[in-house]
């Protein structure tokens, strides 16, 4: 497998390194953006003329971003870089919305209104709700919620930078056998479950708007959370509830196979450890150095992933 990093400079040069000596690269249903990082021999001295990086894996882009920070140092005659980037989709989480209430508003309006925001794309999808947007919140906080209501999906990053609500229809498909695998498991995060939630009504009193998961006190595990009413579910307060257990869930069972090299899956393509355990893609975790290139892929089940 070839990978190579592309610098764009600020005066819009390209300059493509080949020699990597190590990367990181990472893809999670439940995180807005990808995250890159790489150690290289470089042939450029200087980093504070990089404007994005792009990471290509056998001459496809895979990540696409901004340059988090970078480094060239000299060694000798040896220059050495290192770099770490998030792609542009991290900015949806660093540009706030105008506090209030936006009716009858869909993906394909939130996401071209902020066209000053470079590389994002988004599926097709003009399915109208409101949202109401809090002192403080993000534009990424607004893709969550409409998301949610319009398709009871948490939203994820498909390709590079691009924003979806909903499965692809031409997802691919893959099989990871027992021979091809250097290891398989499975694993259980617990310390984000919470077991009560409770929200205030209109006057600020508890006890109109409850949930109790018991899945999670059958664990013998007790958190209660308490809130003010949230004005983003005004219309179906109980969905408040629902979306606040849905998201303290997420991912808390993980079943995973690492194998060699690299297969071109994304976000929400279906694949299958074996016999046993199979469902949608949530996390591509890639890592190269001179020793080869692995991948781990995990498969999530949770209430937005069954």
């Amino acid at each position: 497998m070839n990978v190579s990093i592309v610098f764009k400079t600020t005066d819009g040069n390209l300059i493509t390194e080949n020699k990597i000596l190590s990367f990181s690269f990472r893809k999670e249903a439940y995180t807005p953006y990808t995250s890159f990082s790489a150690a290289y021999i470089a042939s450029f001295e200087r980093p504070v003329e990089f404007s994005e990086i792009m990471f290509y894996t056998d001459n496809i882009m895979i990540h696409h971003g901004l340059v988090n920070s970078s480094e060239v140092r000299k060694d000798g005659k040896i220059l050495k870089g290192t770099v770490s980037s998030r792609s542009f989709t991290s900015l949806l989480r660093q540009n706030q919305m105008e506090t209030g209430l936006y009716t009858q508003k869909s993906l394909n309006w939130l996401v071209d209104s902020f066209r000053e925001i470079p590389y994002i794309t988004h599926e097709d999808n003009s399915q109208e709700s409101y949202f109401f947007i809090k002192n403080g919140a993000s534009m990424w906080d607004a893709v969550v919620n409409l998301s949610y209501k319009v398709c009871g999906s948490y939203p994820y990053i498909r390709g590079t930078n691009c924003v979806n609500f909903n499965a692809p229809a031409n997802a691919s498909e893959f099989i990871y056998n027992e021979e091809n695998m250097l290891e398989k498991g499975s694993q259980v995060t617990e310390d984000r479950l919470v077991s009560h939630f409770h929200m205030a009504d209109i006057s600020g009193n508890y006890g109109q708007y409850e949930l109790v998961n018991t899945d999670v006190t059958d664990r013998q595990i007790i958190r209660h959370r308490f809130f003010e009413l949230d004005r983003q579910f005004l219309y179906n307060p109980q969905q408040a509830l629902e979306y606040r257990d849905s998201y303290a869930s997420r991912g808390w069972r993980r079943y995973f196979c690492t194998y060699s090299g690299y297969r071109g899956e994304d976000l929400s393509d279906l694949a299958s450890f074996g016999n046993d355990i199979s469902g949608r893609i949530c996390c591509i975790d890639i890592k190269g150095s001179s020793s080869g290139i692995t991948t781990e892929i995990s498969i999530y089940k949770d209430k937005f992933y069954t």
